[in-house]
């Protein structure tokens, strides 16, 4: 039994592109799913060749990418331009737009457009939808448009949360989270994002759906693990307790700039092998027209 396992691990790993379809069946086979965010085409090549299976343009790219305190205000526009350096650079990793605050809230007509658009101008293969947003799911889903769900902590619901926190400490809220949880995968869901709940009510959902749970802030329980990008090598300041560094870059990055300024000021850059010169015969010209050189 493990060596048949082991062999369609091994398989998942040589899939030359990842479809929405593939990530029940990872969950089946035990194949724990990887995802990062990715905001632009240098870091989605890099994301896409080590061999993540989810990259997620995130409306976080509102505070990572822009600077903001919450992800709200970031425009389908936007979310649009960076999927499509994020897709042109992913050869792989099925790409999943983040659909922004507003953008399928207020009608199912509007959401579904907005969705497509996401698919047809931004080149991804799925979108995310924050909430137990069952019918709009489906609608979507019918459309011919993957959808990833997201329950638990939602930030697009930032302020009605009154803020960063985990969701489901209680029992009621747990017991919620749970059938929303089964909701969306009835409503035809391909995976559903666990943001910060408790590990206990992340492995309840996980036990009890066919479809996969991908967790963040919600334990080890879940079929498999999101982060972003910037936040895993040290970038992005202020990190919750979710949050593993693996390289810290952010001090890498400090380290090379410093240097670049000291070598720029002590006249140490540029080398003699950081520049360009004439050729022998051109030289010679060139002296003749300015010899006080």
């Amino acid at each position: 039994m493990s060596q048949n396992r082991k062999k369609i691990v091994t398989d998942f790993n040589q899939l030359p592109k990842i479809f929405n379809r593939h990530f029940a069946e990872m969950k089946n086979a035990g194949h724990s799913i990887t995802a990062l965010t990715a905001y632009d085409y240098p870091t989605a090549k890099l994301v896409d060749h080590a061999g993540v299976e989810l990259i997620l343009v995130g409306d976080s790219l509102r505070m990572v990418v822009q600077g903001k305190s919450t992800t709200l205000g970031v425009t389908l526009e936007e979310m649009i331009y960076h999927c499509k350096m994020v897709s042109e650079a992913s050869s792989r990793a099925m790409v999943c737009l983040d659909m922004p605050f507003l953008s399928y809230q207020v009608n199912q007509d509007e959401a579904v457009y907005n969705a497509g658009r996401s698919l047809t101008e931004g080149g991804a293969g799925s979108v995310k939808i924050e909430g137990a947003c069952g019918e709009l799911i489906a609608r979507l889903v019918e459309t011919g448009i993957p959808v990833l769900a997201h329950l638990g902590f939602t930030p697009q619901s930032y302020h009605q949360f009154g803020g960063y926190g985990i969701i489901g400490k209680n029992l009621a809220r747990a017991e919620q989270l749970v059938e929303e949880a089964i909701a969306v995968e009835q409503a035809g869901a391909y995976a559903v994002v666990l943001e910060c709940i408790p590990d206990e009510v992340a492995g309840t959902i996980t036990k009890l759906l066919t479809i996969p749970t991908i967790g963040i802030g919600s334990g080890p329980h879940c079929n498999g693990q999101i982060l972003v990008f910037h936040d895993i090598f040290g970038l992005y300041p202020h990190l919750p307790k979710h949050v593993k560094v693996y390289q810290d870059l952010g001090k890498l990055i400090l380290e090379g700039v410093e240097k670049y300024i000291g070598e720029v000021r002590q006249a140490k850059f540029p080398s003699a092998g950081n520049y360009y010169k004439l050729e022998p015969d051109v030289l010679r010209e060139w002296k003749k027209l300015h010899p006080d050189d």
